[in-house]
C-alpha cells in the first residue's frame, strides 16, 4: 500500500466527488439526446468550472486531446483556483465517458477523474492501447500482454481453480476484437460485450457481483490511465501497450516522453504513489446508477471516491437541487 500523500489531503478525496458529479448533471440532461457533441461540450464546461472551486494547482494530464483539438480541459492545460498557491496536482480526466452511450441513453456512462502528486500518472497520448486487466487476490504477474488470450485465460482459470470455460471475459463489442472473440469463445468462455465504457468494464473485474473475471481488448489510452488509477486503490493488475496506427500517432508519443513504443505498462507504471479515483454514473450501469431526476426539480446521483494510500473506497449519494 502507498505511503499516504501530504498533498493529496482528505478533504480533498471529497472534494473530487462534486467535480464528477457536476459534470453528471450536466451530461445527463442530454441523455438519449443523440447528440454526443453537445453532451460531452456540457460535461467538459461543468467539470472545469466545479475544479475552479478547489483550492489546487492542478495540471491536466490526459484531457480531451491536445491544445487545438480541445477548446477546454486539453492536455497540459492549469485548473483549481489556486495556480501556483495550493497543492500540486497531476490530473487525468474524461467528463464524459461514453459519449455515444450517453446520446443513445445506453448503459454505463460515467463522468471520471484521477488525481495524484505531480509526476505520478502516464502522460499517455490519445492513441489507442491494448488492455488486461483482472482483479485482487492473484499471484503477481499471473497474466502478461507478452502472453497470448489462450495462455492467460488458462492460468487465471487454474489460479481460480476453475476450467477455461467457465471465465468470463469483458471485451469492447468492437470490428477490431473477431479474433480475440473468436479465440475466447474457441476455449468455451462466455464473453460479456459492451458497447462503450472500458473503464466500468476494467473495474469490473474487481467486483464479483459482475462475475466478470477478465478485462481483454483495445481501446483508449487515456481511459488505461484513469482505469490504472481505480485499480491502484481497490487492487488488482493491469497491463497496456500503446497501439499505433501510423508515424503521426508515433510522433506525438515521443513528443510526450515515451521512447520505448513496445513497452509493456503495468499498474504501477501508469499510476504510482498516493492517488484518488472518482466517477459518477451519467446513466445506470453495473458500476454506478446514473443521474435520477425527483419531483420538484430535484437530482440523485450515485458516486464512487477511492484512495490508494488507504485503500478506502466510498460510495457517495448525492441530492441536488434543481437549477
Amino acid at each position: 500500500m502507498p505511503k499516504a500523500s501530504k498533498v493529496l489531503d482528505r478533504v480533498l478525496v471529497l472534494e473530487m466527488v462534486r467535480v464528477t458529479e457536476a459534470a453528471a448533471i450536466a451530461a445527463s440532461r442530454l441523455v438519449g439526446r443523440g447528440d454526443e457533441k453537445a453532451a460531452d461540450h456540457a460535461a467538459v464546461e461543468a467539470m472545469r468550472a466545479a475544479f475552479d472551486e478547489l483550492y489546487i494547482d492542478g495540471t491536466v494530464v490526459i484531457g480531451e486531446g491536445e491544445r487545438d483539438e480541445a477548446p477546454m480541459l486539453y492536455i497540459g492545460e492549469k485548473v483549481g483556483g489556486a495556480p501556483g498557491k495550493g497543492p500540486r496536482i497531476d490530473i487525468a480526466l474524461d467528463p464524459l465517458e461514453g459519449t455515444t452511450i450517453t446520446a443513445k441513453a445506453g448503459p454505463n456512462a460515467l463522468a471520471v477523474l484521477a488525481a495524484a502528486e505531480e509526476g505520478c500518472l502516464l502522460n499517455a497520448p490519445d492513441v489507442y492501447m491494448e488492455k488486461l486487466a483482472i482483479g485482487p487476490g492473484y499471484p503477481e504477474d499471473l497474466v502478461s500482454l507478452s502472453k497470448t488470450p489462450t495462455e492467460n485465460i488458462e492460468a487465471l482459470a487454474a489460479a481460480k481453480g476453475v476450467k477455461p470455460n467457465e471465465i468470463i471475459a469483458c471485451v469492447l463489442d468492437r470490428p477490431r476484437h473477431a479474433e480475440l472473440i473468436e479465440e475466447l469463445r474457441g476455449l468455451g468462455c462466455g464473453i460479456q460485450l459492451i458497447p462503450d465504457g472500458d473503464v466500468a468494464g476494467v473495474i469490473a473485474v474487481t467486483d464479483p457481483d459482475t462475475t466478470i473475471d477478465i478485462y481483454m481488448g483495445s481501446g483508449g489510452a487515456p481511459e488505461g490511465v484513469l482505469a490504472a488509477a481505480a485499480l491502484r486503490c481497490v487492487g488488482g493488475q493491469f497491463n497496456g501497450r500503446l497501439l499505433f496506427r501510423n508515424e503521426d500517432e508515433r510522433s506525438r508519443a515521443r513528443k510526450w516522453g515515451i521512447e520505448d513504443l513496445d513497452r509493456i505498462y503495468k499498474l504501477r507504471d501508469l499510476a504510482k504513489g498516493d492517488c484518488i479515483f472518482a466517477a459518477t454514473g451519467v446513466t445506470d450501469g453495473s458500476l454506478l446508477s446514473g443521474v435520477k431526476r425527483l419531483k420538484g426539480g430535484k437530482m440523485t446521483t450515485e458516486s464512487v471516491v477511492m484512495r490508494a494510500s488507504s485503500g478506502t473506497v466510498r460510495w457517495v449519494r448525492g441530492e441536488h437541487r434543481g437549477s
